[in-house]
Order: C-alpha cells, then sequence, then structure tokens
C-alpha cells in the first residue's frame, strides 16, 4: 500500500495505520495525504482514477484521534475500490425514488445526504473495526454526541417543552444519536449501562417526531453484503422514514 504524504507533517500516525490496514486488506491505487492547514478542515476522502486523496487538517493528523482518523478513511478507499454498493450509490437517485412529487426543505435535504453518509460509514467501520480497536471510536462518538446536547437554548420551543438538544436541528441530532448507538452494539463496544445510552436518549427525547429505534435497527443489521438493489431499497426506506410520506417503490 503506497502513501504519500503531501507537505510538512505528521507521517506516523498514517503509517501505522497502513499497517493495521494491511493485516487484512489493502489498496489498488496510491494514497496521497494531503495536509490543510484550516484546523476546522474536515477529514475526509476523494477517488480518482489514478490515486486516493485523503484530506486532513495538520491539527487533526497531530491530534490522538490521527490514526484511527486515517484507517477509517483507508477502509472508505477500499468500499469504494470494492464498488459496495453503500459508495457507489447515487444519492440524487435515491432523493428522486424516495421523494418524487414532494415538497422537501433545503435542511432535510441535507439531513438526507447524512443519513446516507452514515450508513457509508456503518460499511467503513466494518472494515476499521476489524482491524483496529474501538476504544478511541467509542470515546469519540460519545463525546460528540455529548456536545450536540450541551447547548441547550433558554426558551422552549413551544409552551411547556422543555428542549434537551440543540435548537438547530433537533431531528438530525436524534437520527445521529441512533447512528452512534447502532455501530456501537453493532460491533460490541458497549456494556447496557454505557453513558452513550443516556445521551442518545436525550436526543431521542427531543425528536419525539423521529423514530429513534427504527433507525438505530435500520443502521445496527444493515446487511454486511448487500447487492445494489437491496442496498438503494434500504437507503430509499431510510429517506421516507425521515421526511415522511410514501412514493414509489425503488424497483
Amino acid at each position: 500500500m503506497d502513501i504519500r504524504v503531501q507537505g510538512p507533517g505528521p507521517t506516523s500516525p498514517f503509517l501505522s495505520a497502513r499497517d493495521l490496514f494491511e493485516t487484512e486488506h489493502d489498496l489498488s491505487l496510491p494514497v496521497y495525504v494531503q495536509l490543510r492547514d484550516d484546523p476546522d478542515e474536515r477529514t475526509w476522502a476523494g477517488h480518482y482514477e489514478d490515486r486516493h486523496v485523503l484530506n486532513i487538517s495538520r491539527q487533526a493528523a497531530s491530534s490522538a484521534m490521527a490514526r484511527e482518523l486515517a484507517l477509517h478513511e483507508f477502509s472508505h478507499m477500499a468500499r469504494y475500490e470494492q464498488e459496495h454498493p453503500s459508495h457507489v450509490q447515487s444519492i440524487e437517485e435515491v432523493l428522486y425514488l424516495a421523494l418524487a412529487g414532494k415538497r422537501v426543505e433545503r435542511r432535510k435535504l441535507a439531513h438526507c445526504h447524512q443519513i446516507a453518509n452514515h450508513m457509508k460509514d456503518i460499511y467503513a467501520d466494518d472494515i476499521t473495526l476489524a482491524v483496529g480497536p474501538g476504544e478511541k471510536l467509542l470515546a469519540y462518538l460519545e463525546s460528540s454526541l455529548a456536545m450536540a446536547l450541551a447547548d441547550r437554548p433558554e426558551t422552549p420551543s413551544r409552551p411547556g417543552l422543555k428542549r434537551l438538544s440543540p435548537s438547530a436541528d433537533p431531528e438530525i441530532t436524534a437520527v445521529n444519536a441512533a447512528f452512534a448507538l447502532a455501530l456501537a452494539e453493532r460491533h460490541d463496544l458497549v456494556d447496557d449501562d454505557h453513558r452513550l445510552y443516556d445521551l442518545a436518549r436525550v436526543a431521542a427525547m427531543d425528536a419525539p417526531g423521529i423514530d429513534f429505534e427504527g433507525f438505530k435497527r435500520r443502521f445496527r443489521e444493515l446487511t454486511h453484503d448487500p447487492d445494489s438493489s437491496g442496498y438503494r431499497q434500504v437507503l430509499v426506506d431510510a429517506t421516507r422514514s425521515y421526511v415522511g410520506g410514501e412514493g414509489p417503490a425503488a424497483d
């Protein structure tokens, strides 16, 4: 597996992630690591005809999560090379099938993309957690959800209702919580009394219109080796569940 770090910065996290990854997987294309100056730059993978590109901030590359972030992105690259349905399915096609004839808020369309990304992450982390430990990932999920729930608005959104999570988007926060808990349960990372359950319960209470248990079950029970048609239908169903309403089947 060929890794090429572009520019000055740490290399050991990427080499360490490569060593873990190569215990069970490999990539046919080289990986260019692009270190970016913006500390808020999201870590993400780009795929091209002759290479993969791992984009990561210098701050993230120097953090305690650097190896785990790199390993996660390598897993996305592997799924892309496998042409796994989760990584080649067009989200635009899914939105057309799921939402034809419906008027949907722009924010909810963005959330539908996030739901699709969660499913991609589930399949990537099936690789990540097969070759590396899950403790740091679990701590990251817990910390991220706790941060999302920390900013409680002073004024309830409706009389008599105390909102428990941020005012911005409690609905997608609930879906995010379902994803975090589903991933943890899928890989046996949590005991029944783990704090993640308490955090997820708060997120679900704040978005009663979201089928929290349904989303958790949908994420947790994703088929490990789906065909294209089956995966497309799962994504269509998840999209409809989030925005509401019925429509034509995917096939």
